[in-house]
Protein backbone atom coordinates (compact mmCIF):
# COMPACT_ATOMS: atom_id res chain seq x y z
CA UNK A 1 0.00 0.00 0.00
CA UNK A 2 1.38 3.57 -0.75
CA UNK A 3 -0.46 6.75 0.48
CA UNK A 4 -1.04 8.80 -1.91
CA UNK A 5 -2.58 12.12 -3.09
CA UNK A 6 -5.92 12.52 -4.96
CA UNK A 7 -4.81 14.80 -7.12
CA UNK A 8 -1.84 12.38 -8.51
CA UNK A 9 -4.63 9.72 -9.53
CA UNK A 10 -6.78 11.82 -11.33
CA UNK A 11 -6.40 14.24 -13.86
CA UNK A 12 -8.81 17.16 -12.47
CA UNK A 13 -11.72 18.20 -15.06
CA UNK A 14 -13.56 21.13 -12.87
CA UNK A 15 -12.22 24.52 -15.39
CA UNK A 16 -14.99 22.35 -18.01
CA UNK A 17 -18.24 22.72 -15.68
CA UNK A 18 -20.59 25.58 -16.12
CA UNK A 19 -23.82 26.23 -13.89
CA UNK A 20 -26.92 27.31 -15.24
CA UNK A 21 -29.20 28.79 -13.56
CA UNK A 22 -32.93 26.97 -12.42
CA UNK A 23 -34.58 29.98 -14.78
CA UNK A 24 -32.24 28.97 -17.37
CA UNK A 25 -33.33 25.41 -17.24
CA UNK A 26 -36.67 26.42 -17.94
CA UNK A 27 -38.45 25.75 -21.10
CA UNK A 28 -36.00 23.54 -22.96
CA UNK A 29 -35.58 19.84 -23.79
CA UNK A 30 -34.94 17.97 -21.04
CA UNK A 31 -32.74 15.08 -22.13
CA UNK A 32 -29.65 15.26 -20.57
CA UNK A 33 -29.32 15.07 -17.02
CA UNK A 34 -27.67 18.33 -14.77
CA UNK A 35 -25.28 17.03 -11.96
CA UNK A 36 -25.02 19.15 -8.68
CA UNK A 37 -22.66 19.02 -5.72
CA UNK A 38 -25.25 15.60 -4.38
CA UNK A 39 -26.10 14.30 -7.63
CA UNK A 40 -29.13 14.33 -10.80
CA UNK A 41 -30.79 17.84 -10.34
CA UNK A 42 -32.37 18.60 -13.51
CA UNK A 43 -32.40 17.55 -17.22
CA UNK A 44 -31.45 20.24 -19.86
CA UNK A 45 -31.17 20.50 -23.41
CA UNK A 46 -27.43 20.49 -23.83
CA UNK A 47 -24.30 18.63 -22.59
CA UNK A 48 -20.60 19.42 -21.44
CA UNK A 49 -19.39 16.16 -20.92
CA UNK A 50 -19.78 12.69 -22.64
CA UNK A 51 -17.37 9.99 -20.57
CA UNK A 52 -17.34 8.03 -17.38
CA UNK A 53 -15.85 10.39 -14.83
CA UNK A 54 -16.01 10.89 -10.89
CA UNK A 55 -17.88 13.34 -9.02
CA UNK A 56 -17.56 14.52 -5.74
CA UNK A 57 -19.56 17.27 -4.30
CA UNK A 58 -17.67 20.34 -3.64
CA UNK A 59 -20.10 21.85 -1.10
CA UNK A 60 -23.19 21.44 0.30
CA UNK A 61 -24.89 20.40 3.74
CA UNK A 62 -24.47 16.66 2.26
CA UNK A 63 -20.91 16.92 2.68
CA UNK A 64 -21.41 17.04 6.88
CA UNK A 65 -24.79 15.06 6.72
CA UNK A 66 -23.58 12.45 4.57
CA UNK A 67 -27.01 11.74 3.22
CA UNK A 68 -26.28 10.84 -0.32
CA UNK A 69 -22.74 9.65 -1.24
CA UNK A 70 -20.48 12.10 -1.62
CA UNK A 71 -18.63 10.60 -4.58
CA UNK A 72 -20.75 9.42 -7.74
CA UNK A 73 -20.07 8.38 -11.29
CA UNK A 74 -22.12 9.92 -14.26
CA UNK A 75 -21.92 8.35 -17.69
CA UNK A 76 -23.63 9.04 -21.37
CA UNK A 77 -24.12 12.74 -22.33
CA UNK A 78 -24.29 15.40 -19.16
CA UNK A 79 -23.29 18.25 -18.02
CA UNK A 80 -22.01 19.42 -14.54
CA UNK A 81 -22.37 22.73 -12.64
CA UNK A 82 -19.96 24.15 -10.52
CA UNK A 83 -20.76 22.94 -7.49
CA UNK A 84 -19.28 18.97 -8.13
CA UNK A 85 -15.64 18.37 -8.67
CA UNK A 86 -14.97 16.39 -11.81
CA UNK A 87 -12.70 13.97 -12.01
CA UNK A 88 -11.01 11.46 -14.97
CA UNK A 89 -9.37 8.55 -13.47
CA UNK A 90 -7.15 5.93 -16.37
CA UNK A 91 -8.81 2.98 -15.29
CA UNK A 92 -12.53 1.41 -14.41
CA UNK A 93 -11.15 0.08 -11.12
CA UNK A 94 -9.34 3.03 -9.53
CA UNK A 95 -12.37 5.20 -10.19
CA UNK A 96 -14.58 2.89 -8.09
CA UNK A 97 -11.60 2.33 -5.60
CA UNK A 98 -11.29 5.68 -5.14
CA UNK A 99 -15.38 6.49 -5.16
CA UNK A 100 -15.52 3.78 -2.26
CA UNK A 101 -13.00 5.18 -0.35
CA UNK A 102 -14.16 8.47 -0.21
CA UNK A 103 -17.38 7.63 0.36
CA UNK A 104 -16.31 5.63 3.64
CA UNK A 105 -14.40 8.05 4.87
CA UNK A 106 -14.58 11.19 7.70
CA UNK A 107 -13.76 14.17 5.44
CA UNK A 108 -14.32 16.80 8.07
CA UNK A 109 -10.31 17.90 8.16
CA UNK A 110 -10.83 18.61 4.86
CA UNK A 111 -14.02 20.51 4.63
CA UNK A 112 -13.85 24.14 5.27
CA UNK A 113 -16.70 26.87 5.51
CA UNK A 114 -19.00 27.54 8.54
CA UNK A 115 -22.42 28.22 7.21
CA UNK A 116 -21.94 26.77 3.90
CA UNK A 117 -19.16 23.48 4.55
CA UNK A 118 -17.02 22.97 1.48
CA UNK A 119 -14.74 21.39 0.25
CA UNK A 120 -12.69 23.24 -2.54
CA UNK A 121 -9.97 21.87 -4.82
CA UNK A 122 -6.95 22.08 -2.95
CA UNK A 123 -8.40 20.19 0.21
CA UNK A 124 -9.74 17.63 -2.51
CA UNK A 125 -6.27 17.48 -3.67
CA UNK A 126 -5.15 17.03 -0.18
CA UNK A 127 -6.83 13.35 0.27
CA UNK A 128 -4.73 10.37 0.52
CA UNK A 129 -5.67 7.46 -0.15
CA UNK A 130 -4.43 4.02 0.24
CA UNK A 131 -3.49 2.26 -3.03
CA UNK A 132 -2.59 -1.28 -3.43
CA UNK A 133 -0.99 -2.77 -6.52
CA UNK A 134 -3.25 -2.72 -9.22
CA UNK A 135 -4.21 -6.26 -9.27
CA UNK A 136 -5.52 -6.01 -5.82
CA UNK A 137 -7.05 -3.03 -6.51
CA UNK A 138 -9.28 -4.81 -9.47
CA UNK A 139 -9.78 -7.58 -6.50
CA UNK A 140 -11.13 -5.17 -4.52
CA UNK A 141 -13.72 -3.24 -7.00
CA UNK A 142 -14.68 -6.83 -7.72
CA UNK A 143 -15.94 -8.20 -4.21
CA UNK A 144 -17.60 -4.36 -4.11
CA UNK A 145 -19.22 -4.90 -7.37
CA UNK A 146 -20.68 -7.95 -6.57
CA UNK A 147 -21.42 -7.08 -3.36
CA UNK A 148 -23.22 -3.96 -4.68
CA UNK A 149 -25.53 -6.34 -7.45
CA UNK A 150 -26.66 -8.16 -4.97
CA UNK A 151 -27.88 -5.19 -3.00
CA UNK A 152 -29.13 -3.27 -5.75
CA UNK A 153 -30.24 -5.70 -8.82
CA UNK A 154 -33.31 -6.73 -8.21
CA UNK A 155 -32.63 -9.31 -11.00
CA UNK A 156 -29.65 -10.73 -9.13
CA UNK A 157 -30.53 -9.99 -5.36
CA UNK A 158 -33.57 -10.41 -5.21
CA UNK A 159 -33.77 -14.68 -6.58
CA UNK A 160 -30.26 -14.59 -4.40
CA UNK A 161 -32.05 -13.65 -1.26
CA UNK A 162 -35.15 -15.89 -2.17
CA UNK A 163 -33.07 -18.77 -2.56
CA UNK A 164 -31.53 -18.14 0.95
CA UNK A 165 -34.92 -17.63 2.50
CA UNK A 166 -36.31 -20.77 1.38
CA UNK A 167 -33.12 -22.79 2.32
CA UNK A 168 -33.90 -21.35 5.71
CA UNK A 169 -37.29 -22.21 6.01
CA UNK A 170 -36.66 -25.78 4.27
CA UNK A 171 -33.72 -26.58 7.38
CA UNK A 172 -36.31 -24.75 10.45
CA UNK A 173 -39.56 -26.52 8.99
CA UNK A 174 -37.06 -30.05 8.91
CA UNK A 175 -35.72 -29.28 12.50
CA UNK A 176 -39.35 -28.32 13.73
CA UNK A 177 -41.09 -31.49 12.04
CA UNK A 178 -38.47 -34.24 13.05
CA UNK A 179 -39.73 -35.80 15.86
CA UNK A 180 -37.33 -38.35 17.83
CA UNK A 181 -38.92 -41.89 18.88
CA UNK A 182 -40.01 -42.59 22.18
CA UNK A 183 -38.29 -45.95 23.17
CA UNK A 184 -41.52 -47.97 25.18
Amino acid sequence: WAWTRLSTLTINRDSERKPISAAQRTNVAKIYDYYGASGKIDKIDKYIFNEKLLLIGEDGANLVTRSKPIAFFAEGQYWVNNHAHVLKFTSYELRKYVENYLNSIDLSKYISGGAQPKLNQDNLNKITIPIPNIERVKYVVSILDRFDTLCNDLSTGLPAEIETRQKQYEYYRDKLLSFEKIQK
